[in-house]
């Protein structure tokens, strides 16, 4: 929900989907006393052994951002990251004798790093920081105060500090307490400062309102809106990693919402708001986009991780469904009589995913898998039509592969439908299509399905050497493995006879 803003637009429905979702339960202590009681008691005692080095040499050291904010909303600290008044030369040196080991993580810059046994920390001085307005890299001086590092940083939850030398007090300049306790996302600067100075600001507000269930401030949200066209200065590779961390949040479609609504999904993912299509006044075909994020839903319900029944977010699956319809704009045609058909658009949709997601710099794999749910996403349908023979669904499995599982899932998630009848009649179709792929499985091991007779059988059989006639007997005794199932060797060597000469007629 964006906070005292106006409703958006007709057919947004971003106030409405944001309203049903449930705030965080976990909520900060109520005074700045025990929040400062609370995020100290979580800190390991290695790092305060640390911070009392510092304050002996006369430096400030204070867990900064997400640490102390996760540490309020009740979740353990991870990441120790940790801002001081030493300059790197000299935060180096105190973390030397303090450390077990230690790495030059960017000491040109002002951050250092370390590790004692389990405890590790990632140290960066005070920074004032001044942006060329064409990049997002900024020009780095050292600041002279917590305060003013904290200023810089994205959002006023991320804008507090555990000060834990040389006396250990929460530093909150901007009210992230109070944001923290409301469920805002709030700029500690104007929010055109704080997104001109670093755009990525922006998407990491969409990642945030998917990961925390917070709401986003409307200033915040109009400067979003005026500014999208910002993020053409941030690389493709920093745009995927926000993506994919939205992606993986607890609730993405509270982030999807705010990239479409503010309009920077228009320079990011253009495919998703070009789903917004006018609906026909005889309302032929339903809202792609809701039915889209709905599917999202669907497919998160139903996930497991990609390697088995644990359950875990998996990318793979939140793509393909995400992306699934992007085929249906393109595809549109209104037919005579009044009709909507988007013939084809799995197909399309598979190649206009693999363009988007090699813009975004997605590894291959990740690519492959994705465009090829897609293009199959609507296989199963034919099979409520009428009961497949088992050479279709051999093929089913067969073209699935390894993917058969998130298959399934996005095949199940795609039922949006409010026709209870119908949905139980695909649930039901759906239900008897696995049970007959896992009597089948269990029969012929379909994941690998293979020829009755391999290549040397071949060339032995029909008494030929290595070459592309090889490659058309083994094609063809597959085909007939797929339409007939197993055929043992005898028939199978029959069969190649017969075919072979039937070449050679």
């Amino acid at each position: 929900m964006v906070r005292d803003g106006p409703p958006p637009a007709a057919g947004h429905g971003f106030l409405l989907c944001w309203a049903t979702v449930p705030q965080p339960n976990l909520v900060p202590p109520a005074t700045l006393e025990r929040a400062t009681a609370h995020v100290t008691a979580q800190v390991p005692a290695a790092a305060k052994e640390l911070a009392s080095a510092f304050a002996a040499a006369g430096a400030e050291l204070a867990l900064v951002g997400g640490p102390v904010r996760d540490s309020l909303l009740g979740r353990p600290i991870v990441d120790l990251d940790l801002a001081t008044s030493a300059e790197p030369d000299q935060a180096m040196s105190l973390l030397k004798r303090w450390a077990t080991k230690t790495w030059d993580v960017g000491q040109a810059f002002g951050t250092v790093a370390g590790r004692r046994g389990d405890t590790v920390v990632e140290i960066t001085t005070y920074r004032s920081e001044v942006y060329d307005p064409d990049s997002r890299k900024p020009q780095v001086s050292y600041g002279d105060s917590l305060e003013g590092d904290l200023s810089r940083r994205d959002f006023t939850v991320n804008s507090m500090a555990l000060l834990l030398a040389p006396n250990v007090r929460l530093a909150d300049p901007f009210g992230g307490l109070t944001d923290l306790k409301a469920g805002l996302l709030r700029t500690p600067v104007s929010p055109s400062q704080s997104f001109g100075d670093d755009p990525l600001r922006m998407m990491r507000a969409a990642r945030f309102a998917a990961q925390l269930s917070f709401d986003v401030d409307a200033a915040a949200v109009q400067a979003m809106t005026a500014m999208a066209d910002r993020l053409s200065i941030v690389s493709a590779e920093r745009i995927q990693a926000e993506l994919v961390k939205l992606l993986l949040a607890p609730q993405p479609r509270r982030g999807l919402e705010l990239l479409t609504y503010s309009g920077l999904a228009e320079q990011v993912l253009p495919e998703l708001p070009a789903l917004q299509l006018e609906i026909d006044e005889h309302h032929h075909h339903k809202d792609v986009y809701d039915h889209t994020l709905t599917v999202v839903d669907q497919a998160i319900a139903l996930e497991t991780g990609p390697d088995g029944p644990v359950p875990g977010p998996d990318l793979v699956l939140r793509l393909a469904a995400l992306l699934h319809d992007i085929g249906k704009p393109a595809t549109r045609r209104f037919e005579a009589g009044g009709g909507v058909s988007f013939h084809h658009h799995e197909v399309v949709g598979a190649k206009m995913a693999t363009k988007r997601l090699r813009a975004l710099r997605f590894d291959s794999a990740t690519i492959k898998d994705v465009a090829r749910l897609i293009e199959l996403h609507l296989r199963f349908h034919g099979y409520g039509d009428g009961e497949w023979s088992d050479s279709a669904v051999r093929r089913y499995v067969t073209d699935a592969g390894p993917l058969l599982e998130r298959l399934h899932r996005l095949t199940r998630a795609d039922c949006t439908t409010r026709n209870r009848r119908r949905a139980e009649r695909l649930a039901f179709a759906y239900d008897d299509l696995e049970r007959r792929i896992t009597e089948l499985a269990a029969q012929e091991e379909l994941r690998a399905i293979r020829p009755d007779l391999n290549g040397d059988q071949i060339m032995t059989v029909l008494g030929i050497g290595p070459g592309k006639d090889v490659g058309k007997a083994y094609k063809y005794l597959l085909e007939r493995r797929m339409n007939d199932g197993p055929l043992g060797e005898a028939a199978a060597t029959e069969a190649l006879k017969a075919w072979w000469a039937n070449q050679h007629d």
